[in-house]
């Protein structure tokens, strides 16, 4: 079919409705289940965003074991605030990111909680891939390129939402582990394997903003990383009588931090 005029470029298009391919977004989400609010395929070498509302739950799979899907929250209201790794860290006393562990904003509230996913397949510590750093190692780091960059992907997913490259904080990652040894040096884990999943809840609105790209100490010479599914769906935020709320006493302080804050806009 020819695209020279515009009549051919419009048949052309619209002979492409309803291709399916095996990433893409799925809208509305409702078709795979009545209560999801978001169900999309990212690509090794893509991105997504996507506001959520509080209480809503974040589910990410690693379908073929080969993901690293980096992360960034952002207040969706006030998007000043957003997701502090070193707090997240510090705060809790805790490095290795897992099921029961708070995503922790600047001002000490809870951005969102992590309700499944195994602590030795994060990353606080290595961030994402730069432009800089694939252009050496892949020869391209670039958003359009065969081998694109997080920070990359992570500045076109921010000005979806009015932000800019100076907004993005550090992410965290999931999938691909790290640890520190003794000496202070790296040690990466490898992948978590084909279906591991990692749940957050929104505990307040916040805008997500993902980028699944190689982690940055991945040894291999190809650009590689494989495709992560998200689902998403509506709930509610968790509550002072659950036994996460008061979990730890630094835990429960951001807890209520996150409860009068939004108290006082009428959220809560």
């Amino acid at each position: 079919m020819s695209t020279a005029t515009t009549a051919g470029a419009r048949e052309h298009a619209r002979a492409q409705g309803g291709t399916v391919v095996d990433c893409m977004p799925i809208v509305p989400a409702t078709r795979l289940g009545e209560n999801l609010t978001w169900a999309e395929t990212i690509p090794g070498g893509g991105y997504a965003s996507r506001r959520l509302a509080r209480g809503t739950t974040l589910r990410l799979t690693d379908l073929h074991g080969d993901a690293c899907v980096s992360v960034l929250l952002f207040n969706a209201d006030e998007p000043w605030e957003r997701l502090n790794v070193a707090d997240t860290v510090k705060v809790l006393w805790q490095a290795y990111v897992g099921e029961g562990h708070l995503l922790l904003s600047d001002q000490g509230r809870v951005l969102a909680s992590v309700t499944a996913g195994a602590r030795d397949r994060s990353d606080t510590f290595c961030g994402t891939t730069t432009r800089a750093g694939n252009t050496e190692r892949y020869g391209d780091g670039s958003a359009h390129g065969p081998s694109p960059a997080g920070r990359e992907l992570f500045t076109l997913a921010a000005a979806k939402h009015g932000l800019t490259r100076r907004d993005l904080p550090p992410s965290i990652s999931f999938f691909q582990g790290v640890r520190v040894g003794d000496d202070g040096t790296f040690t990466r884990l490898g992948p978590a394997g084909p279906g591991a999943t990692v749940e957050l809840r929104a505990e307040m609105p916040v805008t997500v903003l993902l980028a699944n790209v190689p982690h940055p100490l991945d040894p291999r010479e190809a650009y590689t990383c494989s495709p992560v599914e998200i689902r998403a769906w509506s709930g509610s935020p968790t509550a002072h009588t659950d036994p996460l709320w008061s979990r730890s006493p630094e835990g429960e302080r951001a807890f209520a931090n996150t409860a009068d804050y939004l108290t006082a806009r009428g959220i809560a």
